[in-house]
C-alpha cells in the first residue's frame, strides 16, 4: 500500500498583493533601467510612441494601448536591440485649450483674449503639469516599464525647435506646397479642425432623406432624352449648387 502524499492548503491568491511585491522588486532593483543600460550598445530599434494629451487621468484606451506600446518594447529589447523608450505628453490643440476654458468659465477667443493670452497659456501649463502626475501611480501600476524621468512635453521649447527643424528640412528639399482643401472647421473656437478632434463628440443620429428625380435633357448612350436619374441626399439644400 503507497502511502499518501499531502500537501498544504493553498488559500486564494491575493493579486494586488502579488502585484505589489513584483513592481516593489522591480523598482528596488531598478529591472527597467538595467535592461536598458544592458543594450547600451546594441543596435537601436526606433519605437513611435504617440504621446497622449495632457487633458486628464488615463481611461480604458490609454491603459489598453499603454499594454500594446509596453509588449512591442520589450519583445525587441528581448532580441538584442536598444529601444529607448521615453514617455511624451501632447500639450498643444484644442483638448488642452477647451479643458481650461471650461475650468476659467471662458469661451472663444474674444473671451480668452480679454481675460490675457499669458494668463490663459499659464493655466494651460498649469493643468497639463497637474495632469501628468496622475499617470505615474497608473502606468507603473499595470507593470509598463517606460521612462517618466527623462519625459518630454510638446510644449517644451527644444521640442518645438526640432518640430521647425523637421519643417525646415522639408522646406529646403522643396516638399512643401500651397494648395486648397476642405476641412472640417469649429466657428466657435474659429479654427479648421482635425480629423480626430472633428471625431470627438461624433453621435450617430437618424437624419432624414429624400429622393429626387431629375430628367435627362440631353444623353448619348448609356442615358438618353426623357430618362431620368434618382439623387438621394440628406441635404436638399445643395443640389441647386451642384447642377
Amino acid at each position: 500500500m503507497t502511502s499518501s502524499t499531502t500537501f498544504p492548503q493553498v488559500g486564494p491568491a491575493d493579486f494586488p498583493e502579488l502585484d505589489r511585491r513584483i513592481l516593489d522588486f522591480w523598482e528596488s532593483t531598478g529591472a527597467f533601467k538595467t535592461s536598458i543600460d544592458l543594450r547600451a550598445d546594441a543596435p537601436e530599434y526606433t519605437f513611435y510612441d504617440g504621446p497622449p494629451f495632457a487633458t486628464g487621468s488615463p481611461h480604458y484606451g490609454h491603459i489598453l494601448q499603454g499594454v500594446v506600446k509596453d509588449i512591442v518594447p520589450r519583445y525587441w529589447t528581448m532580441r538584442g536591440y536598444h529601444v529607448e523608450r521615453r514617455f511624451g505628453w501632447d500639450t498643444h490643440g484644442l483638448p488642452v485649450e477647451m479643458e481650461v476654458e471650461k475650468q476659467l468659465g471662458v469661451s472663444g477667443p474674444l473671451e480668452i483674449k480679454n481675460l490675457g493670452v499669458d494668463a490663459f497659456n499659464e493655466a494651460c501649463r498649469v493643468m497639463v503639469n497637474t495632469t501628468t502626475e496622475e499617470w505615474y501611480d497608473i502606468t507603473a501600476r499595470i507593470g509598463r516599464w517606460v521612462d517618466f524621468d527623462d519625459d518630454y512635453k510638446t510644449m517644451d521649447v527644444d521640442f518645438m525647435e526640432s518640430v521647425w527643424w523637421v519643417f525646415g528640412q522639408l522646406w529646403e528639399r522643396g516638399l512643401v506646397y500651397q494648395d486648397l482643401k476642405v476641412l472640417p472647421y469649429s466657428y466657435g473656437a474659429t479654427t479648421p479642425l482635425s480629423n480626430f478632434e472633428a471625431n470627438l463628440d461624433y453621435r450617430d443620429v437618424d437624419d432624414p432623406a429624400i429622393t429626387v428625380s431629375l430628367p435627362v435633357v440631353d444623353g448619348k448612350g448609356a442615358v438618353e432624352p426623357g430618362d431620368e436619374l434618382l439623387i438621394w441626399t440628406t441635404t436638399p439644400w445643395t443640389l441647386p449648387s451642384n447642377l
